[in-house]
């Protein structure tokens, strides 16, 4: 449900003190505070974190029991019960123990326990496959890239965000202000048409200059109006923005106005630093960390290359206080070696094959983007630093029609002017006030577009 936009936290604006002006500082500190976005943005971080967990599940204990039993015909076939505990490691090492229970007058002779039980405490050691990396370590280091890859793209989408939401600010605050001087524009025609049409009663004026002026007045409201619905279009796109603590869009009051387009802004870069923002950029550290997880996938395909070449051993007592007697590979153990390899290999060959390509193919993505983030960058700090020049450049052009307009009024004045040329110097003069508002208000986004070109943005 949309409400009615009366007070912001923060100060963005107190209506009940009369202040009802949405500053520009205040509106980015809302929007990064409130905006579905940002709070997206966050959650991608949890992402990572939740990944990272379920990854480090791998190496979890694990418990476990087995039952089996059979009786037939009033004969006790057989009974075998075996509970134990596994500990991977991530030294690749998986530690166990357990006991066993097992009788039955079938039961296989190799099964046979003492009659309390049989407690085994071992380890199963991996001396080809799974020596130096297997399956869990790799998904548990690409889970730990994965995180520092949420974080990255956490940061991309807040610069996105900022760079709309300013853009967005900014065309707002232009759009008001061309409606400001286009209201002027309107009431001093109105003036000067009254002003005109007496003059004509009274027999100073000519009918046609009633009509130039009357002309004047619809061609400005006309204008005026078209900048009105410009206006409202903006104010609603910037509502866009705005939501509150309980994820409700707000809607702007009538009486909220924005700051000054044409107000001084800091403008604080260097060239330079702003180059070297680039090899930080979260697009490029997102690919960074593609090609991360890329090489320990490929890390984990060549150890596939290896034999598998499993040890198991387990020491065998009744009693547990009996594991520190037991001589190792002399008596009571249980030993296993396991040992298969392909002869061609050609499986893992082509795996790993195709993970060097993948990371070849990465790796040249990374050196064109690189190249079009760079290249994007230098024509942003262009384009911010014409922009930049041309807003000099027209507020001298402003100034210049101000004073031809004083001019032509004092002519006016004395009889050496017409109502026609006053006109035509108004009129150049709301002209190039609009375009002087709406190159204030590119030169704002302007800056906004660079920062996030170097990939910078609210935390920033």
């Amino acid at each position: 449900m949309r409400r009615i936009f009366l007070l912001l936290a923060l100060g963005l604006t107190n209506l009940a003190f009369g202040q009802e002006m949405l500053s520009y500082d205040n509106y980015v500190t809302w929007v990064r505070g409130f905006h579905p976005v940002a709070k997206q943005a966050d959650i991608t971080v949890e992402f990572g974190e939740l990944e990272l967990r379920a990854s480090r599940g791998g190496f979890d204990p694990r418990l476990y029991g087995d039952l089996d039993s059979k009786r037939f015909k009033n004969t006790n076939y057989y009974n075998k019960r075996e509970a134990g505990l596994v500990i991977p490691t991530m030294a690749g090492v998986e530690l166990k123990g357990l006991v066993e229970y097992n009788t039955g007058s079938l039961l296989n002779p190799e099964m046979e326990v003492p009659e309390d039980g049989l407690a085994a405490l071992g380890a199963s050691v991996n001396l080809g496959q799974g020596l130096f990396i297997d399956k869990r370590r790799a998904a548990l280091r690409q889970a730990q890239v994965y995180v520092e890859s949420t974080k990255a793209e956490r940061i991309q989408i807040l610069n996105d965000l900022f760079m709309e939401s300013t853009e967005a600010y900014w065309s707002w605050a232009a759009d008001y202000q061309n409606v400001m001087v286009l209201e002027g524009g309107v009431k001093l025609a109105e003036e000067r048409f009254e002003m005109v049409k007496e003059s004509y009663i009274q027999g100073d004026f000519p009918a046609i200059d009633t009509v130039e002026a009357y002309t004047q007045v619809m061609d400005r409201t006309y204008r005026l109006q078209s900048a009105q619905i410009q206006f409202f279009k903006s104010t609603q796109y910037l509502n866009t923005f705005l939501w509150d603590e309980n994820n409700e869009p707000v809607d702007l009051m009538e009486s909220v106005y924005p700051e000054n387009v044409l107000d001084q802004m800091l403008f604080d870069y260097d060239k330079e630093s702003m180059r070297e923002y680039i090899f930080r950029h979260p697009q490029l550290l997102l690919t960074d960390y593609d090609i991360e997880s890329l090489e320990i996938d490929r890390r984990y395909k060549s150890n596939m290359l290896l034999p598998v070449l499993k040890v198991n051993y387990n020491f065998l007592v009744e009693k547990l206080d009996d594991f520190q007697l037991s001589p190792f590979l002399e008596n009571n153990y249980k030993l296993g070696v396991t040992f298969s390899t392909p002869i061609l290999l050609r499986r893992e060959r082509g795996d790993l094959g195709l993970a060097k390509a993948k990371i070849n193919f990465k790796t040249y993505e990374r050196d064109l983007k690189l190249l079009k983030l760079t290249a994007k960058l230098d024509a942003e700090i262009y384009n911010f630093e014409t922009v930049e020049q041309q807003l000099g450049i027209y507020t001298n052009n402003v100034n210049g029609l101000q004073k031809l307009l004083r001019g032509e009024m004092m002519r006016f004045e004395v009889g050496e002017s017409s109502l026609f040329l006053v006109n035509a110097r108004e009129v150049s003069l709301i002209s190039a006030q609009t375009t002087l508002n709406d190159l204030a208000a590119k030169r704002k986004s302007a800056y906004a577009k660079m920062l996030n070109a170097a990939g910078l943005g609210f935390e920033d």
